[in-house]
């Protein structure tokens, strides 16, 4: 675009002649929204008392990116975004015809829009498909009873948040679709953070429960639940295999973009040759980085506070609109996770923990065997579950000490 004319005063014999403030030239693929966004970007600095030529250029620049993109109100640019594209424009003009086609520029227009908070997060994970079947099996019961034992757990998890009013907006679940889709439905519009996992259980190199095309899958999921995804990943592993994995984790990641939802990165170094040492987690978020990998959430397992504060470090330094990381528990003990809590609690980047097995183990071999009823299932799940959020609280406020791990 040639870029607009301010005119304060008298109104010139020729409009020529006003004084003209260039524009950035980009490609046209869309006009609806070009004059509101133009309008927009003028007054955003106009209202704070910027210069006419600082004004001028965030109209312009407002009215470039909406005729960029395809739509009109959803295209309109975020302070971030087009902050970066001013930047960008002014050290690279021929880079910036396209803008579409720059992939920061896409993320900014994604993640730095306003978004609810979650400044704390008691995350109870029952995605679990492989564990509760063996479960199943071991007590003689019927498969068909999954569901209806995945709905007594946001039972358990309901009663959990009404019992203090200071849970509210800090609870979430991880419940899958294939035993708990009817879980899923009674959680979902409850103002819970909620995911749910992708992966097939199990799977390495990474496999879909859904196949390879994640993305019709997505299509289908209400815009709340966030994508999770379980990879198996050492940065030494063998390279083809490295490289399956980083390739599987790409594609979905792009899946994601496209349809919006949030994304939920989890890393388990696996056992084998290359044994997991202190690092070996930081490395692979920072591996993933380099791929062009920004999921929303982290989902990490216990750490010592100096690796902790290493992550710290790095989202800081590579993604600072990162939503946060939770603790994963990988079926460890109470004693064990109290451990692992006082090392993540003075992470800056730790919203929380994301714990399975330790909360609904037992009470599910008990339930399944039909040694329990479902009142008593439900109050020794709420028990546990409530457990792990007082340790958590306990631990955000003592000294962080090295993890327990066992």
């Amino acid at each position: 675009m040639l870029g607009c004319s301010v005119i304060e005063g008298a109104v010139p014999e020729r409009l020529d002649d006003a004084p003209l403030f260039g524009g950035v030239r980009v490609e046209v693929l869309n006009v609806l929204g070009a004059g509101d966004a133009f309008l927009a970007g003028f007054l955003s600095g106009w209202v704070r008392g910027k210069d006419y030529e600082t004004c001028a250029a965030r109209a312009n620049a407002c009215g470039a990116l909406v005729v960029s993109r395809h739509g009109c109100a959803p295209a309109m640019p975020a302070p971030a975004e087009l902050d970066y594209f001013l930047d960008r424009a002014a050290a690279e003009p021929a880079r910036m015809q396209r803008p579409d086609l720059d992939v920061t520029l896409a993320r900014l227009h994604r993640v730095s829009v306003p978004r609810p908070r979650w400044d704390e997060l008691f995350i109870f994970a029952f995605d679990h498909r492989a564990q509760f079947f063996d479960l199943a099996q071991e007590a003689g019961a019927a498969e068909e009873r999954l569901p209806v034992l995945k709905q007594l757990l946001v039972r358990a998890v309901v009663e959990t948040e009404a019992s203090d009013p200071a849970l509210t907006g800090k609870i979430g679940i991880l419940c899958d679709g294939r035993y708990g889709q009817d879980a899923l439905n009674a959680a979902t519009g409850r103002g819970w953070w909620i995911g749910r996992p992708v992966e097939l259980p199990g799977s390495n190199p990474l496999v879909f429960e859904e196949g390879r095309s994640v993305g019709t899958a997505l299509l289908s999921w209400p815009q709340e639940h966030i994508v999770k995804c379980l990879v198996f990943y050492h940065p030494d592993d063998p390279v083809e295999h490295r490289l399956e994995q980083e390739a599987q984790v790409r594609s979905l990641y792009h899946a994601a973009q496209s349809s919006g939802h949030e994304l939920l990165l989890e890393i388990i170094p696996p056992k084998g040759k290359h044994p997991p040492s202190e690092g070996t987690v930081v490395r692979a978020m920072k591996r993933f980085y380099n791929l062009g990998v920004y999921p929303e959430w982290w989902k990490l397992p216990p750490m010592s506070a100096e690796t902790w504060r290493q992550a710290d470090a790095l989202l800081a330094e590579r993604d600072p609109y990162c939503r946060g990381v939770v603790l994963l528990g990988l079926g460890a003990t109470m004693k064990a996770l109290s451990g692992g809590f006082h090392a993540a609690s003075a992470a800056a980047t730790c919203r929380g923990f994301a714990v399975g097995r330790t909360i609904f183990e037992e009470p599910s071999r008990a339930w399944l065997a039909g040694n329990i009823a479902d009142d008593t299932f439900v109050e020794q799940v709420r028990h546990n579950f409530g457990t792990l959020i007082a340790m958590w609280k306990a631990a955000r406020h003592r000294p962080a000490a090295t993890p327990v791990i066992g």
